[in-house]
């Protein structure tokens, strides 16, 4: 089928769906139809902001659904209207109900963060980060009612950096799903892929990200501190806390040369700065030794530790 002739509504929220949403679009696809979440507050000011999706959906002249859910009569019928041929969706944030997934004629193809059956789930790049995972991926699946449990068509890999953070991950997997996106779709509506059912027994389950999630303490391994400090930066941020004050790391790396840590304080009670000059701020942890990069004090404001770290003492606690 040619793709201008091949209907398409298109399902998702964020960056990594609005990626895919301009491969459709620049790959000559007929989007007719693109849902997302509706506007949200965002910042402090709390200014009601638009998704990606619907940001980018409008400039390409393409009409925007934002329902608060599926699971109406009236949303049914508002997609029926349009005779998709296929849905896709990427990082929606809904379960599509079966009336819906029944639609299209070549059904529901799903572009989901992770090397399932592994990480279903609202949060696999966090947690794949948050859990020290090497290589993570995206699967095009087709879906089906159960959360992320459809068969599998295809699947790319992308190893993650030791030292990235959820924000770059998520966009270079979102331009792993976009560069081939318009051949799965093509090759499935020809009939040239096939799908294959997920070991439900390899499945993981990755719920959504909480805040207090963001606490660590120092007498945690360093890497496992590092870890959570790039899987939870954007949101809701690494902590710790002592005495109710909340010192937010933003970023940081494992001190790899432990030479630079003086041969008198390698034995430091966890949370001990052992080094604190230029743009070394390091702290002692349970296992090894946390080098801060960028952080944020009880009522301040995001530092860099070149700009700070001369503010600490050598010796003391970080907080």
């Amino acid at each position: 089928m040619d793709r201008r002739e091949l209907k398409i509504i298109f399902m998702g929220t964020p960056e990594f769906a609005s990626t895919n949403l301009k491969a459709l679009t620049d790959g000559g696809f007929n989007v007719v139809l693109a849902l997302c979440q509706p506007d949200k507050p965002v910042g402090r000011k709390h200014i009601l902001t638009a998704p990606p999706v619907k940001v980018l959906a409008l400039e390409s002249g393409i009409e925007v659904y934002q329902p608060d859910t599926l699971r109406t009569d009236e949303a049914l019928a508002k997609l029926a209207e349009y005779e998709p041929d296929l849905i896709v969706t990427a990082a929606y944030g809904k379960i599509l109900p079966k009336a819906i997934l029944d639609l299209p004629k070549y059904g529901c193809i799903n572009c989901h963060g992770s090397l399932l059956p592994a990480r279903r789930g609202a949060s696999p790049v966090q947690r794949a980060i948050l859990e020290g995972d090497k290589v993570t991926g995206v699967t095009f699946m087709k879906m089906d009612v159960g959360m992320d449990t459809g068969d599998i068509i295809d699947k790319v890999e992308v190893e993650i950096d030791p030292n990235e953070h959820t924000e770059s991950l998520m966009n270079r997997l979102a331009e792993a799903s976009a560069e081939k996106l318009g051949d799965i779709i093509d090759a499935w509506v020809e009939g040239r892929l096939t799908s294959t059912k997920q070991d439900d027994s390899l499945a993981t389950s990755c719920p959504p990200i909480t805040p207090e999630e963001g606490e660590f303490t120092w007498s945690q391994d360093a890497t496992d501190i590092h870890n959570r400090v790039r899987a939870l930066s954007a949101w809701p941020g690494a902590y710790v806390l002592k005495e109710d004050k909340k010192l937010k790391v933003l970023d940081s790396e494992v001190l790899a040369d432990e030479t630079a840590v003086p041969d008198d304080l390698k034995d430091s009670e966890p949370g001990t700065v052992v080094r604190a000059k230029g743009e070394n701020l390091i702290v002692k942890c349970g296992n090894g030794f946390l080098k801060i990069k960028e952080l944020q004090q009880p009522g301040g404001k995001r530092l860099r530790a070149v700009d700070c770290a001369h503010n600490f003492t050598v010796g003391k606690p970080v907080i």
